[in-house]
């Protein structure tokens, strides 16, 4: 979506500001709208916590009341979530989430009333007063409250940013309840001073509706954000995770993630409890409310400190499993000490005690915690991940608050409200003990996750590399072994020898080479003593090369002499080529000259292994001296190996000369692979010569779509650069493989350098052009119908107007992927494909809730299943449709012949030729040039029937045509005019039959 103003980033202030908290410029408004909204209703929230507890707990105490209360908000928030998802049936969803922050706020004026009420009534033998029953609803309208606004929160926020927006924006919008904690904790004291507690209930009903409207100014600024269309009823097939049987590791991790969330919630309503208990005790309800608000005040900034200055850096530093530790840990010392104070009878330092513990305790919940909860979730697979997700968080919460609450009922009414201490530091001691599986099972299902390739970038490194020394220690398959050393290099690529070298005698071969590769990425000299004690083993010729070049180029003063006895005959050909390559780049004048003769000699062997081994040292070297004199020969081997190795030479020793042969070896399928390679070795030296030969439209299709492969497979920030400066010029197959190229980099750098570089609106723009292009098209469609034009050249024509739709069409979807999650559009895309109208339906209501896009609607039409006038009607907004004859029709689709299809271009002179129509000498002369023969063919058809004495001027400048098919088409026409001169030039088609006369016509001549 556009904006409709930038007023935040005005100025260098607002660009800093937006760079410091990591936001992009269109993303500005929406994200401090969100942030503004999340702020004050939660500064409503929190004065009515605050006021609400006080007098709760002077009308019940926490031993009566609050074990009823957490019963009952065990039902509230699935009630709530199941009344939330019905309100989708009958309501738009913009209207939803307003109508819940209403929802919210419209309760707190009927307990003001009722907090002002001194009355009673008395329900058969219980006499019940008005405040006693207002103060118990609004301690449990409390607890549904914080249920609504989260979920409102979250979906709102989901409307109005993809994937990828949120995964910045979220953290700053999620902030601001700890902002508001400080806010209204600090201000709470003196506004009880200067009001008593019962306005303050007003005054968090006034906030609230602040954030309501706030919501309400989003969801109408907004609108394309929130589907339109009510939620259908649709009978889907239940998901695989319901149905698929979770079974071994797997299974055993659930339970302990499931253990690990339930004693959490345990353990922070029986501290909360704890905490309350000794809170009430001689203390009246402005004193308690004044010490909740500057427990709140002070516990928000340190909560916004952790979270923005040290919650990230602490997971980095110590692990996702030592940052888990932390709370059980810090729960179990403290529960310990509290113990022993109970134990001295020490009441005052009792209290103090649980006031550090539930301050501990809250501020690592919603910090530490809550950044470590959903990495937990990352080894599970992601087609159960999100239903266990879901499961954990929305039922095993909620039922174990419930359960808690029975208990703390059965405590109380048995006395024993004393075990409450040993019980938290027991189940802290079990809920640590819990981690410590979850560590367990946890390494054991990456190295699973590892094999699969389904491993998410957001795992613990420490684990992992843990998980690979294990797995690399244990019995197992190459392939599976092979997979875990591929996945650490990838993941962590500088300190990949820290795991690997100690581990290299173990190693079959195969690995050994593998790890001695990967660590010469990054060599270290710190694992020398490593891979000499691996040469000394007399290891394979593979992995003794690859060793001997480890150990040759890290060490900043080898001893070159001890490669000598490598030079000699009876050395595989893989390590003497090695040992020559190190002493041509290291070597003295007379070392040098000793290699460059054993090179010499293998190049010009008579065994092809001899000549590939020798070409692969080229590459290795870095003088070539004489040697490059062998390079054109070789470039003309009968051996295919040779000439792909010697192709990979080149690019590792940037000889320029030889640059041309990379470029033709894309033309062969024996060689694009390799010259694909050497291509991409040569990184931003490359990319000037694959631009050029990818934007020669002369050359094959898939010539240039291998040459922008090989400018993605690149990588670096100018590669990016180049395939995204042209994706707003090129058009069709140049746009489609630009757009294929950058969705497949990897971790999604394409699509953020796109967005980076572009916006969001320059993405917009070109969903819009597409979307222009298919109106151009059924308007075509519309007057060129078969009831206004018939023949077999008129139903090509058709079918090509069909394919160019169907083409732009597959460009939207691709277009659609950089904004929107890859997995909902390819969901919507298979839907949409289908010939059942249940499924259709489904891929336009997947697309409904996911895009935002200004043209929304008019898309959403152009994939319906409708006729092509009414598609066209709905373009209104965009494209302008006035009728027009067949005729000018086509040269209207001729106006747009950079738009079109080539073989959509060729259909146009057909049909022309057919229906004896007249076309410009401007539309002519530009496809008689057009780089595709069969376009030229059509053209040339057009022509001897429209104006053959312009013909005959043409047909010199086109007999030597590259295309044979279009030079014997030539040289048939000469034969024809040569033997009927007088047929084919002195009787052609009258001027009445609207056929143009060319020989008159300026543009014709050679040029």
């Amino acid at each position: 979506m556009e904006l409709k103003n930038q007023w935040f980033v005005s100025g260098k202030l607002g660009q800093k500001l937006l760079r410091w908290v990591n936001l992009r410029p269109e993303e500005s408004e929406r994200t401090f709208l969100m942030f503004a909204f999340y702020t004050t209703t939660s500064i409503g929230l929190v004065w009515l916590e605050a006021i609400t507890v006080a007098l709760f707990l002077d009308a019940y105490s926490a031993e009566d009341g609050l074990p009823w209360v957490y019963i009952a908000s065990a039902g509230i928030g699935s009630g709530l979530g199941f009344l939330y998802s019905q309100l989708h049936r009958v309501l738009p969803l913009r209207r939803v989430i307003v109508f819940t922050a209403l929802l919210m706020a419209a309760p707190l004026l009927l307990f003001w009333v009722g907090l002002g009420n001194d009355g009673a009534f008395w329900l058969e033998d219980w006499r019940i007063t008005v405040i006693g029953l207002t103060t118990f609803l609004m301690r449990l309208w409390l607890e549904a409250i914080y249920v609504l606004n989260d979920l409102n929160t979250a979906i709102t926020a989901n409307q109005l940013f993809n994937i990828r927006e949120i995964k910045r924006t979220f953290p700053l919008i999620s902030s601001g309840i700890l902002l508001a904690d400080v806010i209204s904790g600090f201000s709470l004291k003196p506004l009880i001073s200067l009001f008593g507690l019962r306005p303050i209930v007003l005054l968090a009903f006034v906030m609230m509706m602040v954030g309501a409207i706030i919501l309400f100014y989003l969801s109408r600024a907004y609108q394309q954000a929130f589907p339109d269309l009510l939620r259908r009823r649709v009978e889907e097939r239940q998901p695989d995770y319901i149905n698929r049987r979770l079974q071994g590791p797997l299974q055993s991790y659930v339970v302990l993630l499931f253990t690990f969330f339930i004693l959490a919630q345990i353990l922070f309503l029986l501290i909360d409890f704890r905490f309350l208990s000794d809170l009430q005790q001689g203390r009246s309800e402005e004193a308690i409310a004044g010490f909740l608000g500057l427990f709140n005040g002070t516990l928000g900034i340190f909560e916004l400190a952790m979270q923005w200055l040290a919650s990230s850096r602490v997971i980095e530093r110590v692990g996702v499993f030592t940052a888990a530790m932390m709370l059980p840990g810090t729960i179990s010392i403290l529960g310990a000490l509290s113990m022993a104070i109970v134990g001295f009878s020490l009441p005052n330092i009792l209290f103090v005690s649980l006031v550090l513990l539930k301050f501990l305790d809250e501020l690592l919940h919603y910090t530490l915690f809550a950044s470590v909860g959903p990495v937990l979730f990352q080894p599970i697979p992601d087609v159960v991940r999100s239903g266990i997700q879901s499961t954990v968080r929305g039922v095993a919460e909620p039922l174990s608050t419930g359960a808690t609450g029975l208990v703390l009922l059965g405590l109380v009414s048995l006395g024993k409200l004393g075990w409450l201490l040993p019980a938290i530091f027991f189940l802290a001691i079990v809920w640590g003990a819990t981690v410590w599986l979850l560590r367990t099972k946890y390494v054991g299902l990456l190295v699973m996750s590892a094999e699969r390739g389904q491993l998410s970038a957001d795992v613990d490194l420490r684990e992992l590399k843990r998980a690979v020394v294990e797995a690399l220690e244990q019995p197992g398959t190459e392939a599976h072994k092979g997979s875990c050393i591929e996945l650490l290099s990838q993941l962590d690529p500088k300190n990949v020898g820290e795991v690997l070298a100690p581990m290299l005698a173990k190693l079959s071969p195969s690995l050994q080479r593998k790890s001695l590769e990967e660590m010469l990425t990054f060599p270290n000299p710190a694992y020398l003593d490593d891979v000499r004690s691996l040469i000394d083993q007399a290891p394979a010729p593979e992995v003794l090369a690859v060793a001997l070049r480890y150990v040759w180029l890290t060490d900043a003063e080898p001893d070159i002499r001890q490669l000598r006895p490598y030079l000699r005959p009876e050395v595989d050909p893989i390590v003497r080529g090695t040992a020559a390559s190190l002493m041509l780049r290291r070597g003295n004048p007379t070392q040098k000259a000793e290699a460059t003769n054993t090179l010499r000699l293998m190049l010009t062997h008579k065994q092809e292994r001899e000549r590939v081994m020798g070409c692969r040292a080229l590459g290795e070297a870095v003088y070539l001296q004489a040697l490059r004199l062998y390079i054109p020969n070789l470039l003309q081997d009968e051996s295919l190996r040779v000439r792909c190795a010697l192709l990979e030479a080149i690019a590792a020793t940037h000889l320029e000369e030889f640059y041309p042969s990379l470029l033709r070896g894309l033309h062969y399928k024996s060689t694009r692979n390799a010259a694909m390679k050497a291509l991409v070795r040569l990184e931003n030296e490359a990319i000037p010569m694959l631009v050029n030969l990818a934007q020669d439209v002369h050359k094959p299709d898939l010539v240039r779509m291998h040459a922008w492969k090989a400018i993605g497979q690149i990588g670096t920030m100018e590669a990016l650069a180049a395939l995204i400066s042209h994706l707003t010029t090129a058009w069709g197959t140049s746009r489609r493989n630009i757009l294929r190229i950058l969705l497949e980099m990897p971790n999604d750098i394409g699509i953020e350098s796109t967005l980076d570089q572009l916006g969001r609106s320059g993405v917009e723009r070109m969903i819009d052009q597409e979307i222009m292009f298919i109106g151009q098209i059924y308007a075509a469609l519309v007057d060129l119908s078969p009831q206004r034009i018939t023949g077999s050249e008129a139903e090509l024509m058709r079918r090509a107007l069909r394919d160019m739709q169907a083409d732009s069409e597959e460009r939207l979807f691709l277009l659609m992927k950089f904004l929107y999650p890859i997995s909902a559009i390819k969901a919507a895309a298979f839907n949409l494909q289908s010939d059942s109208p249940g499924n259709r339906a489904r891929g336009l209501e997947i697309l409904d809730n996911t895009l935002d896009i200004p043209s929304k609607r008019a898309l959403l039409s152009l994939l319906d299943r409708r006729s092509d006038w009414e598609k066209l009607q709905s373009l209104s907004e965009l494209i302008s449709y006035e009728p027009m004859t067949p005729s000018d029709r086509l040269r209207r689709l001729l106006d747009l012949r950079h738009f079109q299809s080539d073989w959509g271009l060729a259909c146009c002179f057909h049909l022309a030729r057919q229906a004896r129509w007249n076309l410009t000498a401007e539309h002519t002369l530009a496809c008689l040039r057009h780089p595709r023969g069969f376009v030229r063919e059509a053209v040339l058809a057009y022509l001897k029937m429209a104006s053959p004495r312009a013909l005959a001027k043409l047909l010199p400048m086109l007999k030597n045509d590259p295309n044979p098919l279009v030079a014997d088409q030539v040289q048939q026409i000469i034969k024809e005019f040569s033997s009927n001169s007088s047929t084919n030039i002195n009787h052609s088609p009258k001027p009445g039959n609207n056929v143009i006369n060319f020989s008159n016509m300026p543009g014709l001549e050679p040029t």
